[in-house]
């Protein structure tokens, strides 16, 4: 894999994500070449756009590897098409509308002996590294999650994510705890959880969450879809040697509030890098734990009525 020979990719889905992140995540790493794309309702100008994964198996463009886009719900049937075909798949996060799912393209992707990247974005903010650096061998005694941002302004119109499968808050919700899983040094489990869940809509709009450590450390969290103004994307974690928070979603650290760590944002081409790697080594990573985590909330969660949402 170089420049020479790079590796074909196959976008499936050009919302915004895949305009936003995954468009110029390819154009800047010669690993890659965007050379078809899928969409419905969309074309990328300069490179062949079918509006079906049939259309382009059909079509005999060749390529190596496909980037998954959609909304989780319809994603495995892709996914799995793409495997059974000997293709490459990252997938978007989640990985899949349920865990069944994501098992089940482990599996082909193993037999098949191809790739299979269930991508956490927010694990290559660049601060998550540090973080977890500076955690190790700390006594840690509590941690709390808050994130919280504006439906409206990340998700305009996108009315999937409020169907089953589609999560609600927990969209972004879901990065906050593939940090926590990553920087904390233990596994967390859910003890409770309130989903607030608006009248007209199948999935939460807000939610707070409790976990406890294997050592019983709390962890908590509040997620929130009505942020407006300022957004919120912080983790705060008390241990015996002071105070750390990752705040901007990964992007800044403070210990005992002070700034010791900030990078420029560069989370989708860690994705991509990772991606190349796993390709050459001829492994998959398939990490559940953040939509384990998921589950378990809808699962154990007590839901009460919210207010309808309007867009």
């Amino acid at each position: 894999m170089t420049a020479a020979t790079p590796i074909r990719v196959a976008l499936i889905g050009l919302g915004k994500i895949a305009r936003d992140q995954h468009l110029p995540a390819m154009a800047a790493d010669p690993r890659f070449a965007l050379v078809a794309v899928v969409s419905r309702h969309a074309q990328q100008p300069g490179l062949p756009s079918f509006h079906t994964f049939d259309d382009l198996l059909a079509s005999g463009v060749a390529f190596d590897a496909v980037a998954l886009c959609t909304p989780p719900q319809v994603r495995h049937g892709l996914a799995r098409r793409a495997l059974e075909a000997g293709k490459h798949v990252m997938l978007e996060k989640p990985p899949g509308a349920t865990l069944s799912e994501v098992e089940d393209l482990r599996q082909v992707a193993d037999a098949r002996g191809v790739t299979l990247q269930a991508t956490w974005h927010s694990r290559y903010a660049p601060a998550v590294a540090p973080a977890r650096a500076w955690l190790e061998g700390r006594t840690i005694t509590a941690a709390r999650i808050n994130w919280r941002e504006d439906v409206r302004v990340w998700h305009p119109g996108q009315d999937w994510i409020w169907e089953p499968g589609g999560l609600g808050v927990f969209d972004p919700g879901i990065n906050a705890l593939s940090i926590a899983t990553a920087v904390l040094p233990r596994p967390f489990f859910l003890t409770e959880a309130t989903l607030h869940v608006p009248e007209n809509r199948q999935s939460p709009i807000q939610a707070q969450l409790a976990f406890v450590d294997t050592l019983g450390v709390p962890v908590t969290a509040e997620f929130d879809f009505l942020q407006t103004g300022p957004q919120s994307w912080d983790i705060e974690v008390d241990t015996d040697g002071g105070a750390l928070r990752l705040s901007h979603g990964g992007a800044r650290l403070w210990i005992d509030r002070a700034l010791v760590h900030e990078q420029p944002e560069a989370e989708y081409p860690g994705l991509y890098a990772r991606f190349a790697e796993l390709i050459g080594a001829g492994q998959s990573d398939v990490d559940v734990t953040p939509l384990r985590h998921v589950a378990d909330v809808f699962l154990l969660g007590r839901r009460v009525a919210a207010p309808a949402f309007i867009e």
